[in-house]
Order: C-alpha cells, then sequence, then structure tokens
C-alpha cells in the first residue's frame, strides 16, 4: 500500500538545466506555482563541453538559496540533483555535502543492474553523514529494459537493487523519451505515450513489477505552449491516464505545466467522500455497500488500499 505523504508530495517535478543561472531568483522570488519540486539537471541536458560549468553553477545555486533561505522565508520545494552518472555523483559529493540541509536527494539516470549497487552505495553513504534522511529517485530508461526478451528478468533484477535501499526511494521514474529513441517515434499534443504500443508495454511492465510497493511517477511532457491550448489538453489527457494507471505526479519541463499537473493531483469531492467510508466506517458484518452518490460500489477488500491512496493525496493536494 501507497500512502506515504512524503512519497506523494512530490508532485509536479520541474526539470531545469543545471546550467541555469536564474533558477535561484525564480525560487526565491517564488515565481512558480507550489506546491512543485525542483530537478537540478546534470544529464540529458547539459553537452559534454558544458558538464564542468553545469557542475560550477550547481553548486552557486545551492549557495544562493541556501544563504537566502537562512534570512527569509519562501517555498523551499523539494530539490533533487540529478546527477550524470554514479562516477560524477561520487566525484562531486563531497561539494554536495555542504547543502544537504536544503537538497531533498537525488535523481538517479538510466539506473539499471551494471550500476545499481553503485548509486546505491553513494546513498548509504550520504545518508550516514546527515541526520536528515536524503532521498533518491532511480530512472528506468536503459536500452536493456526495452528489449521484451529479457525484460522481466532485467526488472526482477532492478526491483531487488531498488528494495535493498527501500527506505530511501521517494519515487520511480521512467524515462519514456528514451524508451521512444529507441523506437525512433515521439508523441504529438494531440497524443498520449500510452498510445504508442512499444512504450506503452514497457510502462505497463514497470507499473506492474513496482506500483505494488512504490511510487511511480508520470513521464515528461513536452509541450508547454502553442495556439489553441492543444499542448494543455494534451497534457491533460495523458494526466488522465496516468492516474488511470497508478501513477502520481508528473516530470515538467515548464512552469506552465505545473498548475495542471497540481490539478490533477487533487482528488475528486466523490472519490475523498468514498475513500472516508471505506477507512473509517468498517463496522457491522457487511463490507460491501453503496458509494456517497450512489451509482458505484464500495467494497472494504478491494478497495482500501486506493482509499488509503486518495485521503493521502487529498491531505497534500486537496479536494476538487
Amino acid at each position: 500500500m501507497i500512502a506515504d505523504e512524503k512519497k506523494l508530495g512530490v508532485g509536479a517535478l520541474l526539470y531545469t538545466p543545471a546550467l541555469n543561472s536564474s533558477i535561484a531568483d525564480s525560487v526565491i522570488l517564488e515565481k512558480f506555482c507550489p506546491p512543485y519540486s525542483l530537478a537540478l539537471d546534470m544529464e540529458d541536458s547539459i553537452s559534454d563541453s558544458g558538464v564542468q560549468l553545469a557542475e560550477e553553477r550547481l553548486i552557486s545555486t545551492l549557495k544562493r538559496i541556501m544563504r537566502v533561505h537562512g534570512k527569509k522565508t519562501f517555498y523551499l520545494p523539494k530539490i533533487f540533483i540529478r546527477v550524470r552518472n554514479c562516477s560524477q555523483f561520487e566525484r562531486m559529493y563531497p561539494k554536495l555535502k555542504g547543502y544537504l540541509s536544503i537538497l531533498c536527494g537525488f535523481v538517479l539516470p538510466k539506473y539499471t543492474i551494471d550500476n545499481a549497487e553503485s548509486y546505491n552505495s553513494m546513498m548509504r553513504l550520504a545518508n550516514s553523514e546527515t541526520k536528515e534522511a536524503v532521498y533518491m529517485m532511480p530512472t528506468l530508461e536503459t536500452r536493456d529494459i526495452s528489449d521484451c526478451s529479457i525484460r522481466r528478468d532485467v526488472l526482477g533484477k532492478i526491483k531487488c537493487a531498488v528494495d535493498s535501499v527501500r527506505d530511501l526511494v521517494l519515487n520511480i521514474r521512467v524515462g519514456c523519451n528514451d524508451f521512444c529513441n529507441v523506437f525512433g517515434v515521439r508523441r504529438h499534443s494531440y497524443e498520449t505515450v500510452y498510445d504508442i504500443l512499444p512504450v506503452s508495454q514497457i510502462l505497463g511492465d514497470i507499473i506492474a513489477v513496482f506500483s505494488g510497493e512504490y511510487v511511480i511517477s508520470g513521464p515528461v511532457w513536452e509541450y508547454y505552449s502553442g495556439n489553441g491550448g492543444e499542448w494543455e489538453i494534451g497534457l491533460r489527457k495523458e494526466l488522465e491516464l496516468d492516474r488511470l494507471n497508478g501513477l502520481v505526479g508528473k516530470t515538467v519541463i515548464h512552469p506552465n505545466q505545473i498548475r495542471i499537473v497540481n490539478d490533477f493531483l487533487k482528488v475528486t469531492c466523490s472519490d475523498y467522500n468514498d475513500a472516508k467510508s471505506i477507512v473509517f466506517n468498517r463496522d457491522g458484518a457487511l463490507n460491501v455497500f453503496k458509494s456517497h452518490d450512489g451509482d458505484r460500489m464500495n467494497e472494504i477488500k478491494t478497495h482500501l488500499n486506493w482509499a488509503h491512496k486518495v485521503l493521502a493525496l487529498a491531505d497534500i493536494y486537496g479536494v476538487k
């Protein structure tokens, strides 16, 4: 059962390149609509030639946010660093550990069998040197997962690696654009990732393996502007399918997307009322009863996990 508010509370995770020199002021001046989380990206958005500058700017960003946070009150999002690879993580960690007080954790790209233990070891080290937990969000996006002949074996082994540090895992993230790249496809603003059959099959297998025990976040949505609002219609369509499949939260790449993701993270009144009935009204011999609106069946044994999750989401994001 996933009803952990910390894990469900990552929500809209705004990715920005670590080279972004204005992101610290954007956070301090509260230019984005809360709640949201923030990922300072050192991986795909940074070219090989820009790594050194990105590392320097990352430290400058964290230093400014931490300095101002000690002097004034502003909304501080959950901040994550998306490292480039484990070797960079290991090399940069001595410089980063001074900022763990404002860091929620790390996004670990291309997490798979070959690098899982190295990543896990770095996370154990980080947590041995701080009182507050430092979390990880492994991203599943490697070619071995896209190979249907070995996928389930690979996912099973990855899950064993994740299970070994389960208390440190906030979310499982899925790099659907990486999987799209394998097949040479890309969705338009009126299409969803679920319409791309080979990618949706991968996503379905990841959900089947992990979602009983971990929060899985929805994949990135690339569109954030354009005439006619098609980008927003498409995003809402994909968010609806994310929710139907049990995914919570979304990787976003523009502030315009945050409010839409937050709107979808709110629970409906009917779901909220039914969830309360299922969790709290458990007296008597009957385990099945009419929903609050009288339009569906509520059954305690089969809807209890859903109900706990709905109530947790309502506490974090509210009720429509």
